[in-house]
């Protein structure tokens, strides 16, 4: 499925410019950041610029860095797109692009981890590290920006969220609050979890060390899974265990966090 960044932001801009008339103690705001701008990629760089910067790493050159990876990285605004997108099908609550852009720090901190991820690539390991620090501080969540993530995702909530080193996720995964993808004990090199395509993961579960999570997959809320899951099954408990095959080809999409057991299905 493909993702027209310039329909996507006519839209953004049709919701506010009718909130603006509903709600006109916003307007100011709303203008400032989003009617002011003529595309999405400005706009989404400004607003994170302004929720990263400090007095120690002023707004400015943030949003310069902002532009330099969306100019270089035309990719990077096209997985906003897909996440913006992903959240609004699959979260009751955002009903709005617009509120989804400027309110909910799940996405904010995955559009921000983009960029960590991006100088990362490029050698620019301090920054990205800085970044990384910044977006815990702001979002309470830490994302390592070596970690590789895909597009379509869902940060449900998104507090206490953390993801490794060299964790993988794939496009379309949804995972909610208080979610670990770590590593166990001290070992080093390729320690992190690789999570499929489509997979769910309820809140507070702990995924950990380099183990695959199949696509398709559903992680139980609160389970500690410490072997892989094959594509299309259920898992939860402590330590996980499997339960049944998911009744989706794509928990992620669904979202429904119910574990039906096999004795429930017949």
């Amino acid at each position: 499925m493909g993702i027209d960044v310039t329909n996507i932001w006519s839209a953004i801009v049709d919701e506010v410019r009718r909130e603006c008339d509903r709600e006109p103690e916003i307007r100011m705001f709303l203008e400032q950041h989003i009617l002011r701008y003529q595309e999405f990629a400005p706009a989404l760089g400004m607003l994170l610029s302004v929720k990263l910067g400090s007095k120690h790493f002023p707004p400015p050159v943030l949003e310069g860095l902002f532009e330099d990876f969306y100019r270089q990285s035309p990719d990077a605004i096209a997985f906003a797109a897909f996440d913006l997108v992903a959240t609004q099908q699959r979260d009751p609550a955002a009903v709005n692009y617009f509120e989804i852009l400027l309110f909910l720090k799940g996405y904010q901190a995955l559009q921000s981890y983009r960029l960590a991820h991006w100088l990362w690539k490029n050698g620019r390991h301090s920054l990205a590290y800085f970044l990384q620090n910044r977006i815990s501080e702001v979002f309470a969540v830490d994302i390592h920006p070596a970690a590789v993530i895909g597009k379509g995702i869902l940060l449900d909530h998104a507090t206490g969220v953390v993801i490794g080193e060299t964790a993988v996720v794939e496009d379309n995964v949804s995972m909610l609050h208080e979610v670990t993808l770590g590593g166990t004990g001290k070992e080093s090199g390729d320690r992190h979890p690789k999570v499929g395509k489509s997979v769910m993961i309820g809140a507070g579960a702990k995924i950990l060390g380099n183990i695959r999570i199949g696509e398709g997959a559903k992680v139980g809320a609160g389970s500690v899974v410490l072997d892989d899951v094959p594509p299309h099954y259920t898992v939860a408990g402590v330590p996980a265990h499997i339960v049944g095959r998911t009744e989706s080809r794509a928990p992620s999409l669904d979202m429904d966090q119910r574990l039906v057991f096999p004795e429930e299905k017949r």
